[in-house]
């Protein structure tokens, strides 16, 4: 059987959603906020799309767009304005419409994570930006991973590794501009919390270590102009081919002057 078909993916968004309510689960969004704040506070732009698992962790709330929406897979309820419902692999949006495209762990919760990334960029026009959010594999959260006896909460993921996602995007035209990891917390709800809030303090700001709980991709839709396509010849530089019909003229030869009719 498939994984697609195995896993029950629409439980496990409602699980991550509900672990967000938790206490490491609010530290890491605000840590996530906080860092999308700072870096894409100077963007601007006609529309931003969010696609995640809820519409309730919304991300990038201080960028300077005059629209702002959010794709989810599931339908609530008394939902705001500014809502989508779709799949994240078949988003309901005509092409090269949004300036910005945050993915939040849309990948580590979907079944086609290539085909999320596809969408995601066909619906972004040329020289947007995209920002890809999720799980380190390549961490202390990715080890809780492997030895977790449940699905519940971000276990339930796929930890994709950071440099697969940034290939992907390269094949898609993309130019990665930034790729960090962030948030080095112990992934335990309980236990050394001053201490372990001490060390994420320090280690924050550090761009270069790779084994933060989770990645931030920042990359740009390049758009390459077309070249003006140039006649593979010019008519004036065909040389007459003896035998035949004239084909074209090269410094005055014609098949009248052709060495075959000298003969």
């Amino acid at each position: 059987m498939s994984e697609s078909v195995a896993i029950d993916y629409s439980t496990r968004h409602e699980s991550f959603e509900r672990w967000f309510q938790s206490p490491l689960g609010r530290a890491l969004l605000a840590d996530q906020r906080r860092f999308l704040d700072a870096e894409l506070q100077n963007l601007t732009g006609a529309r931003q799309l969010q696609v995640g698992v809820s519409h309730r962790l919304p991300l990038a709330t201080g960028t300077d767009f005059s629209q702002r929406i959010i794709a989810t897979p599931r339908w609530f309820p008394n939902m705001p304005d500014g809502v989508a419902i779709c799949d994240a692999d078949e988003l309901a949006f005509p092409g090269d419409s949004m300036d910005l495209v945050v993915m939040h762990h849309t990948a580590d919760f979907s079944p086609c994570p290539h085909q999320v990334i596809r969408e995601a960029a066909r619906v972004l026009r040329g020289e947007g930006t995209m920002v890809l959010i999720g799980f380190n594999p390549l961490s202390l959260w990715g080890v809780r991973k492997l030895i977790a006896r449940s699905n519940e909460g971000p276990w339930g993921g796929r930890f994709l590794l950071r440099g697969r996602m940034e290939d992907w995007l390269r094949l898609l035209g993309f130019e990665v501009e930034e790729s960090v990891t962030r948030f080095f917390r112990v992934p335990l709800q309980r236990g050394a919390r001053k201490v372990v809030s001490r060390v994420d303090n320090r280690l924050s700001g550090n761009r270069f270590l790779p084994v933060g709980g989770y990645y931030c991709i920042l990359a740009k839709k390049r758009v390459h102009a077309r070249l003006p396509r140039r006649p593979v010849w010019r008519q004036s530089k065909v040389i007459a081919m003896p035998g035949t019909r004239a084909v074209g003229a090269s410094r005055g030869c014609s098949r009248n002057d052709s060495p075959v009719n000298k003969l």
